[in-house]
């Protein structure tokens, strides 16, 4: 792992997906829009499987929504690492998400502990 290093994963929501959630967990604020839980999964995805991936923890999530995210509509979510701290075995990434336009839907930032973050960079 170095800093500039970055993963991402492109998904379409459809109604069927927000009434699923709406199952789990109650109705959605805005129908016609993907709910903001399931980009976050998406953030959860990316730090799980692929950067930094398997052992990692993650402490914090910091999300801002700029723009309701469009359903039957590819979004492309990214994390890009901002900082290594190998002594405090955290990784510091941005987090953004766009839709098939490129326009800015999401963005924050997340901080991961991985206990060989040392051994990885």
């Amino acid at each position: 792992m170095t800093v500039g290093d970055a993963a991402s994963v492109r998904r379409c929501f459809t109604a069927e997906d927000v009434r699923e959630l709406a199952d789990l967990g109650g109705p959605t604020a805005d129908p016609g829009a993907v709910p903001e839980p399931l980009i976050g999964a998406l953030f959860s995805y990316l730090l799980g499987m692929q950067l930094p991936g398997s052992g990692a923890n993650y402490l914090k999530q910091e999300t801002r929504y700029l723009k309701a995210a469009p359903l039957d509509q590819t979004l492309t979510a990214r994390v890009e690492i901002t900082r290594l701290r190998p002594d405090k075995h955290l990784v510091d990434l941005l987090t953004t998400c766009r839709d098939a336009h490129g326009v800015l839907l999401a963005e924050g930032r997340a901080l991961i502990y991985v206990a060989d973050v040392a051994s990885r960079a």
